[in-house]
């Protein structure tokens, strides 16, 4: 259950709130689309999903056909990853957030699996089958991954919302991974909020462009690699998930130490 909370306060609804806010018209065509879309694309997926897994009842694929089969049923699950984004981007800006304790190490992996399951499917069949993170750490390696967790919640929970701040990490791996040249790096730490970075060895982003990449619809040029996907929503969302959160994000880019996205999470207080 979702409880509306008033972060940096420590207050849940019905001890003070925030003023409400009137919803735009843009906001109002988001929700519509919202609500159209997630009845269809729950169809399809569940429809392309039973002719991969009840072949006996709608008949066997052969290699190609269950190949484009497959391909169809990522992409609508990841169309509706970036529907459910939107939803929770929705709710934290209203205040609404599921307060539970969760051990960051497993949001790691989560936001890393999402991320690889579009990318590189094989190695991320691999990593179905390991629990560990030395083995995750083992596994990544050998494509530039690696992952370093440190501080207060290496070992102990954080309190906060667990699929909001995956979603968080999600896009900015999935940014990282994106504009890397060859290596990228996950580090969490910290003592009392959570602070997550993650670092990519690619493309440099100049001062002067530094703000405008947290925009709806900016994305950077790389003029070695023009094809780099995406709609330049990832860090839009980033920006506003966090700071609903009573947090903050920063970037540091140069060709020293690469581009490094920081994003720091106060913990709930339940």
């Amino acid at each position: 259950m979702l409880r509306k909370f008033l972060i940096g306060k420590g207050k849940a609804e019905g001890e003070g709130s925030k003023e409400e806010r009137v919803p735009s018209g843009k906001d109002r065509l988001i929700e519509l689309l919202i609500h159209d879309l997630t009845g269809p694309l729950a169809i399809a997926s569940s429809s392309t999903a039973s002719l991969i897994n009840r072949m006996d009842q709608y008949g066997a694929l052969n290699d190609k056909q269950r190949h484009l089969v497959e391909r169809a049923l990522r992409n609508i699950r990841k169309t509706q990853v970036l529907l459910q984004e939107m939803v929770e981007v929705f709710q934290s800006e209203e205040g609404f957030f599921k307060c539970e304790f969760f051990r960051v190490e497993e949001i790691v992996k989560g936001a890393l699996m999402d991320v690889l399951e579009a990318a590189d499917p094989q190695l991320t069949e691999r990593l179905h089958g390991e629990k560990a993170l030395e083995e995750w750490k083992r596994v990544v390696e050998p494509q530039g991954i690696s992952i370093e967790i440190d501080g207060k919640y290496r070992h102990s929970p954080f309190c906060h919302d667990p699929k909001k701040v995956r979603q968080v990490l999600r896009n900015l791996i999935s940014n990282a991974w994106k504009y890397r040249s060859q290596k990228m790096h996950v580090v969490i730490r910290g003592d009392q909020d959570l602070l997550l970075s993650v670092v990519n060895d690619g493309v440099v982003i100049p001062p002067e462009a530094q703000e405008a990449v947290f925009k709806r619809f900016v994305r950077l040029k790389d003029g070695g690699r023009p094809d780099v996907p995406g709609l330049g929503l990832g860090l839009t969302g980033v920006k506003a998930l966090v700071e609903a959160m009573g947090g903050d994000v920063s970037l540091v880019s140069n060709e020293e130490s690469g581009t490094c996205f920081t994003v720091r999470i106060p913990p709930i207080q339940s």
